[in-house]
């Protein structure tokens, strides 16, 4: 289930990150390396060099919670960048965990009713 109802914003580290950290080593990128508000309601997501392992850290009113999916053959498509940290949308996370390439993935588009003068 990836129902978290945070409010906040989407958070994912780029390039890889040591999969033994857990709630404290992951708290400490968020705020220390990344300057982000831990308890803002926004989930952070990390993945590891092989890419085949996601965590999500996030702040779920009296504590922290870490969600996290291994695959066993696939490779999850995490974006590559110079930047450290990228902010997505919650739809785009879905498509990271459900295998989609966000540099390939497209918003559905708005069509306009043509206007009838």
């Amino acid at each position: 289930m990836r129902d978290w109802h945070t409010g906040g914003g989407v958070y994912i580290a780029l390039g890889a990150t040591d999969m033994r950290k857990s709630v404290n080593g992951l708290s400490l990128l968020v705020e220390e390396h990344f300057e982000l508000d831990l308890f803002s309601g926004s989930l952070f997501a990390f993945c590891n060099r092989k890419r085949n392992i996601v965590k999500i850290l996030y702040w779920s009113g009296n504590g922290f919670c870490i969600w996290m999916k291994k695959l066993e053959e696939e490779m999850f498509r995490w974006p590559e960048s110079e930047q450290e940290v990228l902010e997505i949308s919650p739809k785009a996370l879905g498509w990271l965990l459900d295998g989609l390439d966000l540099d390939h993935a497209h918003r559905r588009l708005n069509y306009n009713e043509p206007k009838h003068d």
